[in-house]
């Protein structure tokens, strides 16, 4: 391993002291007849859960869970990259490389890292272990700071190819993806398939969602061409999907000042993604703990990351995807893909498979959009029955 430092991930402690105090000060606008949440977040349970961060939340012993952890910091390009990494145990460990999505952070595989490294201490078999390297997506969180304009999820995609081959020397990788995850896993099958393994992804994507002339309208052209009941399921889903898509698309610097100011109006921003695509039937706390809310909301908050992990979605649609070849399937790697019925985007997984080399496909009724956070143990499962055959 070349260019790389190790360190603990430390939040000093005046951060800390200037977030208490904000939050424990702060200007929560009333809200009323909203107990369903359906003029957003709903303020009483905003209250408490910033009342839980200003006086109960124990950073110490969250940064501790983090740091059993080895985590480097490298520079590719020019761009800081920040990842987690667990050496795999067994006889033969796979390097397997994970990549999240917004507004996730790398801690989402929090559930995952260690089953997938040290599979027989859970009950599994030691011939199916991974190295796990888990890193912050560029301008998110640990990943940070991002000066530079242009870094979207195609580009990750060299990044990560550059990360895995030239920084850690490995010849052959695996990729595992969920959110924009998935869309770099994808363009890593697409772009680099001879250097991988194979790939899994807990959503199917597509690369050229965010190529329209409009690509803050989410359905577009394809709502034309739905059945007129998946079209009403469709523009459902799109309303807890398109007030955030089409402001970070839009105006993401002008949201970043408001977030970089506000800790409990940046909490409010990404709880309301939480609760609103995960498979929790309107209760978050189903899915999240209250410490993994906040160990989120802090991540973001400390970094100061809110603005560049925004303008990810600009730069999706500023420089759109374009194919380094027209083979098919589009995605060329060996795939396995994992469909969460709680998760929007499985309304369109029918369609979204053939696009990938797909070996093995698994549909789950329960679990949402953070499908490592949510069903952890469903993700380990597929991720080893993917690359079982293809190690």
């Amino acid at each position: 391993m070349t260019n790389l430092k190790q360190f603990k991930v430390e939040i000093p402690e005046v951060i800390l002291q200037d977030l208490q105090r904000r939050v424990a000060s702060a200007r929560i606008a009333e809200d009323f007849d909203n107990d369903d949440w359906s003029y957003g977040v709903n303020g009483a349970y905003l209250r408490s859960l910033t009342h839980y961060w200003a006086h109960d939340f124990d950073w110490a012993a969250q940064a501790a869970k983090i740091n059993r952890y080895d985590h480097f910091n490298t520079e590719i390009d020019g761009i800081p990259i920040h990842f987690l990494m667990k050496k795999g145990k067994g006889p033969n460990p796979k390097p397997l490389i994970l990549s999240h999505g917004w507004p996730w952070t790398f801690w989402d595989f929090q559930y995952v890292i260690d089953p997938l490294s040290d599979p027989a201490a859970f009950g599994g078999d030691a011939n199916e272990s991974f190295d796990v390297i888990v890193p912050s997506l560029p301008g998110f969180g640990l990943s940070t700071p991002l000066r530079k304009s242009g870094i979207n999820f195609w580009k990750t995609a060299d990044l990560w190819q550059k990360l895995m081959t030239e920084v850690l020397g490995y010849k052959r990788y695996a990729a595992h993806g969920g959110d924009w995850g998935a869309m770099v896993t994808s363009q890593l099958a697409h772009k680099y398939a001879d250097t991988l393994i194979g790939v899994h992804v807990s959503a199917p994507m597509r690369l050229d969602a965010f190529s329209r002339a409009r690509p803050y309208d989410l359905l577009g052209d394809y709502i034309g061409d739905l059945p007129p009941d998946i079209a009403a399921h469709a523009m459902k889903i799109e309303r807890n999907l398109a007030s955030h898509v089409a402001v970070h698309m839009l105006d993401p610097q002008t949201l970043a000042y408001a977030m970089q100011d506000s800790p409990v109006g940046l909490l409010a921003w990404l709880l309301e993604r939480r609760r609103a695509w995960s498979d929790c039937h309107g209760d978050v706390e189903s899915r999240f703990s209250k410490d993994d809310l906040l160990t989120n909301a802090t991540l973001y908050w400390a970094t100061e990351s809110f603005g560049t992990t925004v303008r990810y979605y600009t730069e999706a649609a500023r420089h759109p995807w374009t194919p380094s070849h027209d083979r098919q399937p589009v995605f060329e790697a060996p795939s396995g893909v994992s469909i969460f019925r709680g998760d929007g985007a499985g309304l369109f997984a029918d369609a979204l498979v053939p696009l990938y080399n797909a070996h093995y496909v698994k549909a789950h009724e329960s679990g949402g959009h953070f499908a490592a956070a949510e069903e952890p143990q469903a993700v380990i499962d597929d991720i080893r029955a993917t690359f079982r055959t293809l190690r």
